[in-house]
């Protein structure tokens, strides 16, 4: 009666992959279109690209939040992509806490795919968070910034006059690195 039922056992087994079989078959993907031609332009190192900060401007709709414009300009003879979320790090006084480093959680808000051409300048937005009036304060002296698809930095003084609220445990914190959008030509 045991082999009985390890042989139906195994014969359901075996039917239930053949099923699977045929269902995948069925539902098999397709080619993938070509891609379009943009995307075939090499994205843009580190070395394609410069830095700069704009001047923190506060939010209309959110008093106490600023949003910071970094500014990556194209100084290589060619054109690049340069698309997604860079890494941004604070880097100012050792907090107690945590520590001399801000990791700036990312929002993948930008633009899908975006051509640089030489010369011409692309931009992520920072918005931070500043302290309550008598809150703890800590000013970051410095942006450590990784365009998106590179391992090594650019650097960028942070402005003196902008406190950051540190909120490195938080799940929404207001302080955070939006994606790149294309600049206006």
């Amino acid at each position: 009666m045991l082999g009985k039922r390890i042989t139906i056992g195994v014969a359901a087994v075996a039917g239930a992959f053949a099923l699977a079989a045929c269902s995948s078959a069925a539902a098999a993907p397709r080619p993938a279109a070509a891609a379009p031609a943009a995307a075939k332009t090499p994205r843009c190192t580190t070395a394609d690209l410069s830095l700069s900060l704009g001047k923190p401007a506060e939010k209309s709709d959110a008093p106490g939040q600023f949003d910071v414009p970094l500014t990556y300009k194209n100084v290589s003879n060619h054109t690049c992509g340069l698309y997604g979320v860079p890494g941004v790090d604070l880097v100012g006084p050792d907090d107690p806490t945590f520590g001399p480093v801000y990791h700036l959680p990312r929002v993948d808000n930008g633009v899908k795919y975006n051509e640089v051409t030489p010369g011409m300048t692309a931009t992520a937005t920072i918005s931070v968070l500043t302290p309550a009036e008598g809150g703890k304060s800590w000013t970051p002296t410095k942006l450590n910034t990784i365009p998106p698809g590179q391992t090594r930095a650019l650097t960028a003084d942070w402005p003196s006059d902008l406190p950051v609220l540190r909120q490195d445990a938080a799940t929404h914190p207001g302080t955070y690195v939006n994606g790149i959008l294309a600049d206006p030509s």
